[in-house]
């Protein structure tokens, strides 16, 4: 069959068309879906064409959603043909209304799992692609990607991988992968699905033909993971919509606040931030604790432990629920007068860490993951050895007892946001990139 690549001969960057294919995060604010919503509402902004196509179910952000209404590879249907070989062949038209996006939503909240320990199988069955047990949803999202005729195919994350394989054989544009978060799940599969997932994956990694990561730390550990070579990695800044960030540096309040913003569960430290606050509490009577994000099925257990934990510091610790929208987020981190998640794993990215320095609001973070490169290039917080609570309380009192410092730090660290980590910023860079990959694409070909 021809190939198909978009509007050969691109001529401007405006008229670039991006397909950009997101992970919904079963119900929950994903930080990799919502940065998928701004890259693509900044790239719209510059002009550019863009399709945001989610899988698995629909995502959930707190801005102007801008994604498709059709869900591809829908969470229910992917279950069951992984879970019940005969469920493929109940006809089409039998199975179809479950990929409604009303209908996923509604057995998210009910039973669908994205945890990594229940989903070995299933991870294997789709990344079979096209010779696996999903084949016809791979072929029904290649064909649509063939009517759509985008420049440039990018997935957001190397799970769908399966799906690539068919597409390059209608597309023959640039398909890339962004990288935000894929060692997290490989690394929580069960012992029995892990290395079978991994061999699958290594096979499955050669058909994109580009790599991109937010940081040089995760370019480099997921190379190594996916034992793919480096020079097939780009970078990209983040980005987040800095409007309706209006918060500004400003005197510490009365108490100090502390405050966490990210997904409540053990991966984002949120029993180490509390055992921290409690010994600086002890330091320093007049402190206080705001928690704030999204709690889910998997980690309410975790969470009533940690809650009840915190119990012996009374009101010196409050735990403010999940914001249900940007304005409440923003309140919330002017709130605050030092942000810190203490992550456990290396993080990728650290959405949470550009959104607190725009509202002014200066950060402590573990020297891990992408935050060392964030710091040093904000210079808007602290770093703490990883895993050691003291002298994570050492840099809080820092900030703590040099106030002028602090003030300093949060300028500072708000300036190179709003200059450097601005969603324009972000979509101008993909632009450049993009357009770089496709005329390089285009000079290749026979």
């Amino acid at each position: 069959m021809d190939g198909f690549s978009g509007r050969r001969g691109l001529s401007s960057l405006e008229f670039m068309h991006i397909a950009i294919i997101t992970a919904g995060g079963a119900g929950m604010f994903c930080g990799s879906c919502m940065h998928d919503n701004t890259w693509a509402r900044a790239l719209m902004a510059t002009g550019a064409e863009v399709s945001l196509i989610p899988t698995y179910t629909p995502i959930r952000v707190d801005e102007a959603d801008v994604s498709g209404s059709r869900v591809f590879f829908g969470g229910i249907n992917v279950y069951l043909a992984s879970k019940w070989r005969w469920w493929r062949a109940v006809p089409s038209f039998a199975r179809r209304w479950l990929d409604h996006p009303a209908i996923i939503r509604w057995a998210t909240a009910k039973a669908v799992s994205n945890d990594a320990a229940e989903l070995g199988q299933l991870t294997l069955d789709m990344l079979a692609g096209e010779s696996g047990p999903q084949r016809e949803q791979v072929e029904q999202l290649a064909k649509f990607l063939g009517e759509l005729r985008p420049d440039v195919v990018v997935f957001s994350n190397a799970l769908l991988a399966g799906a690539v394989r068919r597409i390059k054989q209608l597309f023959t544009g640039p398909v890339l992968c962004v990288l935000q978060g894929d060692d997290i799940f490989l690394d929580a599969l069960p012992d029995s699905h892990r290395e079978q997932v991994l061999s699958s994956l290594h096979n499955r990694a050669r058909d994109f033909d580009g790599f991109i990561t937010h940081s040089y730390y995760y370019a480099e550990h997921m190379a190594a993971e996916l034992s793919v070579s480096l020079d097939r990695f780009y970078q990209l800044p983040l980005g987040i919509d800095l409007t309706g960030h209006d918060g500004q540096p400003r005197a510490a309040g009365d108490p100090f606040t502390i405050g966490y913003f990210a997904r409540l569960c053990p991966e984002k430290g949120l029993h180490l931030l509390v055992e921290a606050f409690a010994r600086l509490h002890m330091k320093h009577p007049r402190t206080r604790l705001r928690v704030g994000g999204y709690l889910g099925d998997r980690d309410r257990l975790y969470f009533e432990h940690v809650r009840s934990q915190a119990a012996r510091l009374g009101a010196a610790i409050e735990f403010v629920g999940s914001p249900a929208s940007q304005s409440e987020k923003v309140e919330f981190l002017k709130s605050l007068d030092v942000l810190s998640v203490p992550t456990v794993y290396r993080e990728p990215k650290g959405l949470s860490i550009l959104e607190a320095l725009a509202n002014g609001v200066p950060v402590v973070q573990p020297a891990h993951g992408s935050f060392p490169e964030l710091i040093e290039a904000t210079q808007g917080g602290l770093l703490f050895e990883p895993g050691n609570l003291d002298d994570l309380v050492a840099k809080w009192e820092t900030l703590l007892l040099n106030p002028d410092e602090r003030l300093r730090i949060a300028q500072i660290g708000q300036d190179e946001v709003r200059a450097s980590f601005s969603s324009q910023a972000m979509a101008e860079q993909t632009l450049r990139l993009f357009d770089s990959l496709t005329r390089r694409q285009e000079t290749a070909r026979p």
